[in-house]
């Protein structure tokens, strides 16, 4: 399997582009932690209610305490302060806590969110043409370069001459139809190796 051309300017192109939709993602998850951690900090409401609704609890619970061995009434009195503060403290504790709960999961949520949503769409727009590419050039590369028999460099000089723009054609031969005709392969070979974004073994073996 091949992952990048052969020709420099294509394997940069395509080494620049792969760099960059990591180098997104990266930048993605660095957002999405900031945004989580952004909104996390916010927990700090809920904790402050909680620990306001504990305190209450434990002063009903120290006066409690404080009248319990009281005769006759101590019990009683007990009681009824630990139910106060169970009523009063414990509620508003309850309440902070859940507050602070909640806060945790939104951040996690919107972190997750920040970094899936936009990343989800990144790949999809990446990864498609880049698995495209790696098959075309994997496919060429079998067609094109195995077994360079005479026969075969005159059937892939053909599919060149017939297939290739003009222009383009010209940037390697300054007669592709007369090549062709007189069995001069070599430059038709290179310019539809090349257009598949591959060398020869020959251009290789010169360069």
């Amino acid at each position: 399997m091949r992952f990048y051309p052969d020709i420099p300017t294509r394997r940069v192109s395509t080494l620049a582009r792969d760099l960059l939709t990591v180098a997104l993602l990266v930048l993605l998850a660095w957002i999405a932690l900031k945004v989580h951690d952004a909104v996390d900090r916010l927990a700090v409401l809920g904790e402050g209610v909680n620990e306001a609704g504990s305190s209450i609890e434990n002063g009903f619970e120290g006066a409690a305490d404080a009248v319990d061995g009281t005769p006759i009434v101590g019990g009683e009195l007990a009681d009824g302060l630990r139910g106060a503060g169970e009523g009063t403290g414990g509620n508003v504790a309850d309440l902070g806590q859940e507050g602070e709960d909640r806060t945790h999961r939104l951040a996690d949520i919107l972190g997750l969110v920040t970094f899936f949503v936009p990343a989800t769409f990144l790949v999809l727009r990446a990864v498609p043409s880049r698995i495209a590419q790696v098959r075309q050039l994997t496919a060429a590369e079998r067609v094109l370069l195995e077994r360079e028999t005479p026969e075969r460099q005159r059937l892939i000089a053909m599919r060149a001459a017939f297939a290739l723009p003009y222009g383009q054609l010209l940037a390697y031969t300054r007669d592709p139809l007369g090549d062709l005709e007189h069995g001069r392969y070599d430059a038709l070979v290179q310019a539809l190796v090349e257009d598949a974004g591959l060398r020869s073994s020959r251009r290789k073996e010169d360069a």
